[in-house]
């Protein structure tokens, strides 16, 4: 087994952080890219930029080998936008002379077995090797083996639909609209460029947003500051919940200011009559008018639509499970993450910032050697910092070191968001130590929102509980 590398899916930020303490260690490694560079997802959202600081976006084994060739570090306290991450941080890691020929580019990963064993076979299992079925940019198809096998691939790349139910609204696969990471002619999965590069698409057209985590409020800020420019602009905010203290956040009470000023901030634009609010909405239909969307669903109880010119959806992401359907993995029914970790995660059971320390214990399958790491290892939980993904990693590669003194010495401090929400009518029970993080690599703008004279005239438009 140790004359085969450990496989590394995914060159992300903590794709490379896991190569990164790999290599520190002496353990060989080869790391498999979907995209044509490393931190492809982050240039997906380059224009945004993070509400946590580069002291939490940076992992220590790659700071170390980084400041080795004069590599200076950022300053701790600055917050970086996706691009100056991918240009300052993870292009400068993948440029290190020891992660050549490591990492393969456009190579993705379309499933992992056991070498001779399908799910099925028990007799020499944890013996056998990994074997990565990797399809790559000129259509050809590889193999590779491997010992040990980290996924840290993502979710970025398989959203979440707009349908209320998990599945895509009725019309939505139908048109095409539901495509991985597509852009339908109406329709957009994630976080556009509002100001810059889609700007055009979004000015004077009525944008509805779905979606009540940072990434829609940010989306929602820069429509609210392109409304500015152009009164014509018209904005509609879809929520599928009523609670607005767990959307507003902590506020001062945030140990990140960044995120606390997020929910500040738009929180002042609904006050403002920035946008029309539908809460709580649960879309169900989506019909295509050809100039227009006809978006339906219940509102509080009735059913209601809405026709707007485009549609923003921002309700997250879920892992792709299909690549490791022949490994025997025990995954949390309702969270998707490994079951060890879910109970911390959990946003139906609390929401207070913070997080048990956790690495290769709570990450271990029944397939030997096999973790999933990042923010594929928090399922379908919305809540992630890189700095929970980069110890994850150091644990992980740890074990696989054979060093299980440090494996177990996981150090997690992660700022606490200063709200304390629950699902259950006892609010005040959720704060307890195992409450989770609700951080996540999301965008934030710092300034005040400067709204055109005709929208803050406005009134708020709330529709449902507040």
């Amino acid at each position: 087994m140790n004359e085969h590398p450990v496989a590394i899916i995914g060159g992300g930020p903590v794709g490379l952080a896991a190569a990164a303490h790999l290599l520190e260690r002496g353990e060989r490694a080869i790391l498999f890219e979907a995209g044509a560079t490393v931190g492809a997802s982050v240039l997906d959202w380059g224009h945004v930029r993070m509400f946590s600081p580069w002291q939490f976006n940076m992992d220590a084994a790659c700071v170390r080998l980084l400041e080795a060739t004069g590599w200076t570090a950022p300053p701790p306290e600055e917050l970086p936008t996706g691009a100056e991450l991918y240009e300052r941080y993870l292009r400068p890691v993948a440029e290190l002379v020891i992660m050549q020929g490591i990492i393969h580019r456009r190579a993705r990963v379309v499933a992992v077995s056991r070498r001779h064993h399908d799910k099925m076979k028990d007799r020499g299992r944890d013996a056998a090797p990994f074997v990565l079925r990797v399809s790559q940019a000129d259509d050809r198809e590889s193999q590779f083996l491997a010992r040990a096998v980290i996924d840290a691939s993502g979710t970025w790349h398989n959203p979440n639909p707009a349908g209320a139910d998990g599945l895509p609204a009725l019309g939505e696969s139908r048109s095409g609209v539901h495509q991985t990471r597509g852009q339908h002619q109406r329709i957009w999965y994630g976080i556009p460029d509002v100001r810059r590069g889609a700007r055009d698409r979004y000015l004077g057209k009525r944008v509805m947003v779905v979606g009540s985590g940072h990434s829609a409020i940010n989306t929602l800020l820069d429509l609210a500051r392109l409304a500015a420019e152009e009164p014509k602009t018209s904005i509609v905010w879809a929520l599928r919940g009523a609670n607005l203290q767990r959307v507003y956040g902590g506020g001062e009470q945030d140990a990140l200011p960044a995120r606390g000023q997020l929910g500040a901030s738009i929180r002042r634009a609904v006050a403002a009559g920035a946008m029309e609010m539908l809460a709580p909405f649960r879309i169900s239909q989506i019909d295509d008018c050809g100039d227009a969307l006809l978006i339906g669903g219940d509102l509080d109880g009735a059913f209601y639509s809405a026709e707007v010119e485009e549609l923003i959806i921002c309700t997250g992401a879920r892992p792709d499970l299909s690549v490791t359907r022949e490994l025997r993995l025990d995954l949390d029914p309702v969270v998707e993450s490994s079951r060890a970790l879910a109970p911390l995660i959990d946003p139906n059971l609390h929401s207070c910032g913070t997080v048990r320390p956790h690495g290769e214990a709570e990450l271990r399958q029944p397939e030997k050697d096999f973790y999933i790491v990042g923010m594929k290892s928090y399922g379908r939980a919305p809540t992630f910092l890189l700095a929970t993904g980069y110890e994850q990693a150091r644990s992980v590669v740890a074990a696989l070191a054979g060093d299980w003194e440090a494996a177990r010495d996981v150090q997690l401090n992660l700022p606490e968001t200063g709200v304390c929400v629950s699902d259950f009518a006892d609010e005040q029970a959720c704060c307890d130590p195992i409450a989770v993080d609700c951080c996540a690599p999301a965008p934030i703008a710092l300034d005040d929102i400067p709204l055109a004279s005709s929208q803050a005239q406005l009134p708020a438009s709330i529709t449902g509980r507040a």
